[in-house]
């Protein structure tokens, strides 16, 4: 009898387990290695409603798993601990592979990598670009500061309420 409650206690620890390890798997596949310690958002619409209810901004990242510029960005994107924890904190985030038929979402044209960030009343900044007048929403690897400022801006956006 103990042996039959040992047994049933280990599946159950293993069954446990496997179920935390694909949740995990999950969360690196939306990740797909800009930052496994961000939460990220499955769909544009599902970013558009969570920045709405959160009065968060939605930072929407576009690349190619292909591309060799969208990986050294990814790269570099990841290792920035004060980017990082902005997205993590501050930001509904949301990478996408597919381009999107919304225009507003390309408002200069559809190249890869590009960032644009969308404001908790759900307006595309196209005010906030990066270093590049011919590719206004393309960053680089050194362009990591330039970045960071413009999640700044982003977020300045948001409304202040009082207590």
């Amino acid at each position: 009898m103990l042996r039959l409650v040992l047994f049933t206690l280990f599946i159950g620890l293993c069954a446990s387990a496997g179920e935390q390890k694909h949740r995990k798997t999950k969360t690196e596949s939306l990740a797909r290695g800009w930052g496994v310690n961000i939460r990220w958002v499955k769909h544009y619409e599902e970013g558009l409603f969570n920045a709405g209810i959160s009065v968060k901004p939605l930072m929407v990242i576009h690349h190619l798993l292909n591309c060799p510029r969208c990986q050294a960005l990814k790269k570099a994107f990841a290792a920035d601990k004060t980017i990082q924890k902005m997205a993590k904190e501050d930001f509904i985030m949301l990478n996408l592979l597919v381009e999107t038929e919304n225009k507003n979402l390309a408002p200069d044209g559809h190249y890869v990598p590009r960032i644009l960030f969308i404001d908790p009343s759900l307006t595309v900044r196209t005010d906030i670009v990066g270093r590049y007048s011919n590719l206004a929403y393309a960053y680089e690897p050194g362009d990591m500061k330039v970045l960071a400022e413009n999640m700044r801006k982003a977020k300045s956006f948001l409304p202040h309420t009082e207590l």
